[in-house]
């Protein structure tokens, strides 16, 4: 099934309709543990059409051979996305504590 990370998914299909369409991915570490962040949308029935993007960061251990997913953070927003970034980014320019 998914043996490899970068074949890990997020889009979802239910009777035809893809409810989750994945838009990209980026692989951000593989191994026993497998961390990847996805961009997508989720289909709206009420509208017919998909919502704003999103963005989850998955970790997925693997057993047996295939991944399995043991958590997920989701940015529900460009905004808070903009602020991890930000906050991320000055944490890292900021000299070593050490």
């Amino acid at each position: 099934m998914n043996e490899r990370a970068e074949d890990l998914t997020v889009e979802y299909e239910e009777d035809g309709q893809i409810l989750v369409k994945e838009l990209d991915k980026a692989v951000l570490s593989k191994g026993a543990w497998a961390t990847v962040l996805f961009r997508y949308q989720e289909w709206r029935a009420s509208t017919g059409d998909y919502g704003p993007e999103k963005y989850v960061i998955r970790r997925y251990q693997k057993s047996g051979g295939e991944y399995r997913q043991k958590s997920k953070f989701v940015i529900s927003s460009a905004d808070q996305a903009r602020k991890i970034i930000e906050t991320l980014t000055a944490w890292i320019d900021q000299p070593s504590a050490e």
